[in-house]
C-alpha cells in the first residue's frame, strides 16, 4: 500500500477524537471514513478533522464503513460492550484493526476475537497505550535490562479522577464496561504481564464503590462500578504484583506511580512528572544513592491527547506494522489476558476470595 495508510474510525467520542488528533501528526496517515450512530459524536470528529473533513465519508454503522472500500485500517473506539459486534464486518472485510481496550467485556467474547484475528489476513492490534508512555517504556526497558536485579515485586498506583461522562452514560454500568477492573485496569494488568514476562496464576481484589456515583440515578438504575481497590496478582515465575486504584484522588501530584523492586535496587517512575528514580541497595545505615532523571516527551504528542503522549507513539508502531515495516506488539491474546485478569479481580471483589486463572480456563 506504499507509505500512505487510509484510516477509518468507528466510535467518535472522546477517545475517537484523540485518535484523530494523533493521526494528524502521523506521517502517511489519512482519515478517509468515520462511523458512529450518534450525530453529535460525528460532529466532534468533523470538528477535530477541521479542513481535513472534506472528503471524509461518514457512516452510521461499522458494517457500512467496512463495505465502503475506503479504508486500509480501522480504529475501533466504540463502547466496550459493542466491540465484538463491531469487529464482525471488519474481520469479514480483511481490514487491519486497532481495537481500543478493553478488548471485550467478557472472556468469551475476547476468546472469539482472538480466534477471528488469527484467521484474518489483516493485522490485529489491541490498543494498550500505557505501554507507550515514554517514561513507562523507559522504565520497562530498564527493568528488563537488569536495573533492579531479578524482579521480585511490582506495584502500580493510579490515583485519579472519577469516570468521565460518556454518551448515553454507558460507562456507569459493569454490564457495558466489564466492570472497572476490566475497563480501567486492563491497562495495568497488561503492564504487569509485560514487565514480569510471566503469566498470572492467582488474583485477589478488595474493592468497592464507596465515593463516586452514589447519588446518580439513570431511570431507576444505579451505577455499579468499583471506584477504589487493592489487587494482588501472583505470577507463575514467583513475582508478586499489586495495583492500588483510587478514582477519587483528583489532586494527586502524579496520576501513575510504578515501582519495581529486585534484590539489587528499586526503580520508580512517576507520570506525568516523567521522572525515573533508581535506588540501589546500600545496606543498613549507609548513605542512600538514588539517581533521578526526567524522560522527555515530544510536545506535539503531549498536545494531541490526554495519555502523556502514548497514543502518538502507539500509532507510529501500528502504522509501521500495517505497512509491513514492524511487528504487531500488542496482540489479541494480550488483550484477552488483560480482560481475564480484570474479570478475575471483579469476581474476587464480589465474592471476597482469591480467584485462580485456572478457574477461568486460563
Amino acid at each position: 500500500m506504499g507509505e500512505q495508510v487510509r484510516y477509518g474510525l468507528i466510535g467518535t467520542g472522546m477517545m475517537g477524537v484523540e485518535h484523530i488528533n494523533n493521526l494528524a501528526i502521523t506521517p502517511g496517515a489519512v482519515v478517509t471514513a468515520i462511523a458512529d450512530p450518534v450525530a453529535t459524536s460525528l460532529g466532534w470528529a468533523r470538528a477535530a478533522l477541521g479542513d481535513r473533513a472534506d472528503g471524509v465519508a461518514a457512516f452510521d454503522s461499522a458494517a457500512a464503513l467496512a463495505a465502503s472500500g475506503r479504508c486500509d485500517a480501522v480504529i475501533v473506539a466504540s463502547p466496550n460492550h459493542t466491540h465484538r459486534d463491531t469487529l464482525v464486518p471488519l474481520f469479514d472485510a480483511g481490514l487491519h484493526i486497532l481495537c481500543e481496550k478493553p478488548l471485550a467485556t467478557t472472556i468469551a467474547d475476547a476468546r472469539w476475537i482472538v480466534e477471528r484475528a488469527a484467521q484474518s489476513p489483516g493485522i490485529f492490534w489491541t490498543a494498550m497505550e500505557y505501554r507507550y508512555m515514554p517514561p513507562a517504556a523507559d522504565f520497562i526497558a530498564q527493568v528488563h535490562s537488569g536495573a533492579v536485579g531479578p524482579l521480585r515485586m511490582l506495584s502500580i498506583r493510579e490515583h485519579r479522577f472519577p469516570f468521565l461522562v460518556k454518551v448515553g452514560d454507558w460507562n456507569r454500568f459493569a454490564a457495558n464496561t466489564g466492570g472497572t477492573m476490566v475497563e480501567k485496569c486492563c491497562h495495568f494488568f497488561d503492564l504487569m504481564r509485560l514487565i514480569t514476562r510471566s503469566e498470572p496464576v492467582r488474583v485477589y481484589c478488595s474493592g468497592g464503590m464507596d465515593v463516586n456515583h452514589l447519588d446518580e440515578d439513570y431511570g431507576g438504575r444505579r451505577p455499579d462500578i468499583i471506584d477504589n481497590s487493592f489487587t494482588t496478582v501472583d505470577f507463575a515465575n514467583g513475582v508478586r504484583a499489586m495495583l492500588d486504584l483510587s478514582m477519587f484522588a483528583d489532586g494527586a501530584e502524579n496520576q501513575e506511580e510504578i515501582t519495581a523492586v529486585g534484590d539489587a535496587a528499586r526503580l520508580d517512575v512517576f507520570i506525568p512528572a516523567g521522572a525515573i528514580v533508581h535506588s540501589p541497595r546500600t545496606g543498613f545505615g549507609n548513605p542512600k544513592r538514588p539517581s533521578r532523571r526526567v524522560v522527555a516527551v515530544d510536545p506535539a504528542a503531549l498536545a494531541a491527547g490526554s495519555h502523556h503522549g502514548s497514543t502518538y507513539y502507539e500509532h507510529q508502531r501500528f502504522n509501521a506494522a500495517v505497512r509491513g515495516a514492524g511487528p504487531v506488539e500488542v496482540s489479541a491474546h494480550d488483550g484477552l489476558m488483560a480482560v481475564a485478569i480484570g474479570t478475575a479481580a471483579e469476581i474476587s471483589a464480589r465474592e471476597h476470595r482469591a480467584v485462580t486463572m485456572a478457574e477461568l480456563g486460563l
